[in-house]
């Protein structure tokens, strides 16, 4: 017996030896599968004396090669590219892919299968979206108010209309004034071109109109069976012209009713909020110019309110006899002004909230017995309401130290009850309903976090400020798990924007709680192109000042790291689009202050980007940039753009996102730039890329779908920290 012991352990010792060694190759194996490398043909892209070599340009492919069903030869490179980085992803993130699964299923078992929006009244009707269980795509119903019998309506089932298709996304939704008829808008590439179709919500048929190439919004005229929408160019995609449409006629017939010639420019349309006038607006970075007609008689002529001027930026609704008119005129902040119906050009505007140093006016809304200003004050948004008169002028009160407000629907017109929605970085958004006169507030519905351990008590919020370089002071909003002990080694994400104007508000992420419930701190840095502070706070962030967008954001991180939030061993940085951006220059400038960056859909070839007028956004984009054309303004770009500006040097371990159907960024661009990362870079850290190729700069659509991604960033964060669960 023993030695038949002796001899089983001896097999089985062998075997196990055997297993191991298999396993240890298998797993040398799967860490040797090496990064695409992508092949080089040199460009030589020359302006103003200087000569750029861009040996990925070969990466871009038209719209026309996109779509052509038999691919080329070009096109075939540029897949097999592409798809050899989503392998090599793959590969290098295979081991993540158990915690990327516990991840997305807490991110979504957090979501209400069977939620339902707050409804909202219009027209005699209560409106509302709902989800039942297993639905990725939402249902658009409504009730008719006087009924207190009344049965739900499906006015649009987005569950049938998305099958079979990999991307699916409504536009607008738009009813007569007849109550009647339904136009709606629908994308299925991701192209953000939309198709309009018409629904009679009495029969339930679909009409024979359809519209193609729009930017998705619709317009009715009160005639029940005109409408007006925006299509776009077929290379560039600017909305550049205006039609009117008639129903029963076809899409060839309809009306061009304004042109867009300046490509710097793209044109819009909507209607007043007192149903009386349509408008067209033309808006680029600075500058604007709205035109109307009655919204009773399509066919007349459209008269101008304020003809463009540069630097001259306008917003317009209607009340009574008068345009009301927010305006940037001797306003650096914006005033509100009213003009009559009669005599709209500036010279007659008068004011009704005047200019103010310190408060930055964001916009109004009119209702018939109340005005409601959405402000900025200390960085933070506020809801100031008052009568016509100017009684019970008022802000509502909120006490967080960092909060968001934002107007909600209030399409109702005559109501003394204002809908906002109210959410913190440890409050979940909540939908209240306010008594301008009595300021009531009735909570009437909070966002529902489907966790048992959830309470918004066991977090915490900070606002804290960084000094910049030049002395100017950065507001950071902060939330970590209460008990979290911030030291060198607390792993923080900080994240920004820092683009457009556009402000990065301090919201609460129900998805956040996978990252902070692990210990992270989340910290937003609120740096200057933005317009948390104010209009200078944009304009000292763009053009020839955006470089100050970039150290801004350095230096929140070397503040972070100062006060003991963290380290660079520990510290991590994410921004999306032009957030992108400002990843890919901060990863040049400062590498070794991040362990890991994750840049989504980034927009990083700047130069070569802005130099090409036919690549959509680019030319009413230039008072945000600069037009590189001008040799000041090529030179500036160049000096900051991260695709220009890869060394070779050692750069922190990066994820990169981005999706083939990308209008915004086109996805050459992340491509591109990894592809030279790679070529250059002296270090051995983490570089990789998701492609969707399903998508576009919005990511996936449907409900869930787009949560993968998420957990994904998430499981390249927690994976260079080590952590596994």
């Amino acid at each position: 017996m023993k030695t038949n012991t002796i001899y089983l352990f001896l097999i089985t010792t062998v075997l196990f030896m055997a297993c191991s060694k298999e396993k240890k190759q298998a797993e040398k194996k799967q860490v040797s599968i090496k990064a695409p490398v992508a092949k080089k043909i040199p460009e030589k892209l020359e302006a103003h004396g200087d000569t750029r070599v861009d040996d990925y340009f070969w990466m871009r492919l038209s719209d026309a090669q996109k779509n052509a069903e038999t691919p080329d030869t070009q096109t075939q490179d540029v897949l097999d590219y592409l798809v050899a980085e989503n392998t090599y992803k793959d590969s290098v993130m295979k081991h993540t892919q158990g915690i990327q699964e516990k991840l997305y299923n807490e991110i979504v078992g957090r979501i209400k299968k069977d939620d339902a929006s707050v409804p909202y009244n219009d027209n005699g009707y209560s409106y509302y979206t709902r989800y039942e269980k297993g639905m990725d795509y939402a249902l658009y119903c409504r009730k008719k108010l006087d009924d207190k019998e009344a049965k739900e309506g499906i006015i649009l089932n987005g569950p049938k209309l998305a099958k079979g298709h990999s991307y699916f996304a409504v536009g607008t939704r738009t009813i007569s004034t007849n109550n009647t008829l339904l136009a709606y808008s629908v994308d299925t590439v991701s192209r953000r071109r939309y198709t309009i179709y018409f629904k009679n919500l009495v029969s339930g048929e679909l009409l024979p109109d359809v519209l193609e190439n729009t930017s998705g919004n619709i317009v009715w005229a009160n005639d029940n069976k005109t409408v007006f929408y925006a299509s776009k160019d077929s290379v560039t995609l600017r909305q550049n012209k205006i039609y009117k449409h008639v129903l029963g006629t076809k899409q060839s017939e309809d009306v061009l009713v304004f042109d867009e010639k300046d490509e710097t420019y793209y044109c819009f349309v909507f209607k007043s909020r007192s149903s009386k006038y349509i408008m067209i607006g033309s808006s680029q970075t600075l500058s604007t110019e709205y035109r109307y007609v009655s919204a009773d008689t399509p066919n007349d002529d459209w008269k101008v309110i304020q003809p463009r001027e540069k630097d001259l930026e306008y917003s317009v609704d209607h009340y009574k006899d008068h345009f009301y008119i927010r305006t940037n005129l001797d306003a650096r902040n914006f005033r509100l002004v009213k003009t009559p119906i009669t005599a709209t050009t500036k010279e007659n505007w008068v004011d009704v909230i005047p200019h103010r140093e310190d408060v930055l006016l964001q916009s109004f809304v009119v209702f018939k017995e109340h005005l409601v200003l959405q402000e900025r004050v200390n960085g933070l948004r506020t809801l100031r309401t008052m009568k016509w008169n100017g009684d019970n002028d008022h802000y509502i009160e909120f006490n967080d130290p960092a909060y968001a407000s934002y107007l909600g629907d209030n399409l109702d017109y005559d109501t003394n009850i204002l809908r906002y929605v109210y959410t913190s970085l440890t409050t979940p958004s909540s939908t209240i309903d306010y008594n301008m006169d009595s300021k009531e507030k009735v909570i009437l519905k909070e966002q529902e976090v489907l966790d048992p351990n959830f309470s918004k008590d066991n977090y915490v919020s900070e606002r804290v400020y960084a000094t910049a370089k030049d002395g100017v002071k950065i507001p950071i909003s902060i939330v970590y798990k209460k008990g979290i002990e911030k030291s060198s080694t607390t792993p923080l994400l900080l994240y920004s924007y820092g683009s457009y104007g556009y402000s990065s508000e301090p919201t609460f992420s129900s998805n956040r709680l996978s990252l902070l419930d692990r210990g992270f701190v989340y910290a937003i840095a609120h740096i200057r192109g933005g317009q948390e502070m104010g209009r200078h706070w944009y304009e000292d962030g763009k053009l020839l000042k955006k470089k100050n967008t970039f150290t801004d954001f350095i230096d929140c991180g070397e503040f972070l790291v100062e006060k003991g939030y963290t380290s660079p061993k520990h510290m991590y940085a994410m921004g999306g689009s032009a957030g992108g951006l400002l990843m890919g220059a901060v990863l040049n400038m400062k590498p070794e202050l991040w362990n890991g960056v994750v840049a989504a859909v980034p927009f990083v070839d700047v130069v070569s980007t802005m130099m090409d007028e036919t690549i959509p956004l680019t030319t009413f984009e230039f008072d945000e940039w600069g037009n590189p054309k001008n040799k000041e303004y090529y030179e500036y770009m160049k000096s900051y753009s991260p695709y220009d500006n890869v060394e070779a040097k050692e750069y922190p371990n990066i994820m990169i996102t981005t999706g083939y159907w990308d209008s915004q960024v086109q996805y050459w661009e992340p491509a591109k730039w990894i592809a030279k990362l790679r070529e250059l870079k002296t270090d051995d850290n983490m570089l990789i890329m998701d492609c969707d190729m399903k998508t576009g700069h919005g990511g996936a659509s449907g409900r869930f779908e787009r949560y993968k991604r998420t957990a994904l960033n998430y499981a390249f964060m927690m994976d260079l920290e080590g952590i596994k669960e």
